[in-house]
């Protein structure tokens, strides 16, 4: 989506700067900023909201050479405001955009050879029902390929209920090999328990400043978060997931995962923006530097 952030109220008519936004492509970008080989798959409406879209993932070395620019809808808008300074109110429009109109036959296609992980948002199936099947058929072709799926619960009350929600992600989740979110996401589809034993190999708890937890067959590790000073919330979550599944590329142990998770979120929301502020490989170190001058 195209994103706008207010600089004040909009009821009261302000200025807004425009950007580009969405969890899976936040994770996409944290994950090329990392140093690894990402491809976004999506929809966008052939006009300027959607080039700009296209441009900033180009920007930042994301393949988008499979994204659909659609000629009858347009690309979704997200309009952030913040409300309070540690509280952000969030107005989705995209009933009918572009990217609602996902569809099996623009997924499928893009999970090539050699493709180690597909990455899933429980937002896309809340979006349609092409959306919804969508999601299933990447993760049919995931299997059928012995790609490994991560699924990123992402549960938003906008845009459907929790027992809707639970219906549809519950067997998604159950075929992913990591399953990412908060504990009241991870309840709505099963819990902890219920996912390991449905053969989910990792599942991660997202406890946001109090930091993560991964949890397998042998048991829990837990990390704390990096404390820093807190400018935007938002896009934290998918930071951390994508610090976390770059871990996970490079075969790293639990821990390192974590930490390379949990930095990531701390780069996030000590910055404006959903992914604007991601590390590099080279800045990953750069958490806990406080005070200090690079020079």
């Amino acid at each position: 989506m195209v994103s706008m952030r207010a600089d004040g109220l909009l009821r009261l008519g302000t200025t807004a700067r425009v950007s580009v936004a969405g969890a899976e492509s936040t994770v996409a970008v944290g994950l090329s900023r990392l140093g690894h080989r990402v491809r976004w798959v999506g929809r966008v409406g052939r006009d300027e909201p959607g080039e700009l879209v296209l441009r900033t993932l180009r920007a930042e070395e994301v393949d988008v050479s499979r994204v659909r620019e659609d000629d009858d809808a347009p690309t979704g808008i997200v309009l952030f405001e913040q409300r309070l300074p540690d509280v952000t109110r969030v107005q989705y429009y995209r009933a009918g955009s572009a990217g609602s109109r996902l569809a099996p036959a623009d997924v499928t296609t893009a999970i090539e050879a050699g493709t180690r992980l597909v990455h899933l948002s429980g937002i896309t199936p809340a979006l349609s029902p092409t959306a919804r099947e969508a999601v299933t058929a990447a993760c049919d072709h995931a299997a059928e390929h012995d790609v490994a799926v991560c699924l990123d619960v992402n549960f938003r009350s906008r845009l459907w209920s929790a027992d809707e929600a639970a219906d549809v992600l519950t067997p998604l989740a159950r075929r992913a090999r990591v399953v990412v979110g908060s504990p009241d996401e991870l309840a709505l589809v099963g819990g902890v328990e219920d996912l390991l034993r449905h053969g989910v190999a990792e599942v991660v708890t997202k406890h946001g400043a109090e930091g993560a937890a991964v949890t397998t067959e042998n048991g829990t590790l837990d990390a704390p978060a990096h404390r820093v000073p807190v400018v935007d919330s938002v896009g934290a979550g998918d930071a951390f997931t994508a610090g976390y599944l770059s871990g996970w590329l490079d075969g790293v142990g639990l821990a390192e995962r974590l930490d390379r998770g949990t930095a990531c979120g701390a780069f996030a929301v000590a910055t404006r923006g959903d992914w604007e502020g991601l590390p590099t490989r080279a800045e990953l170190d750069l958490v806990g530097s406080a005070g200090t001058a690079l020079r």
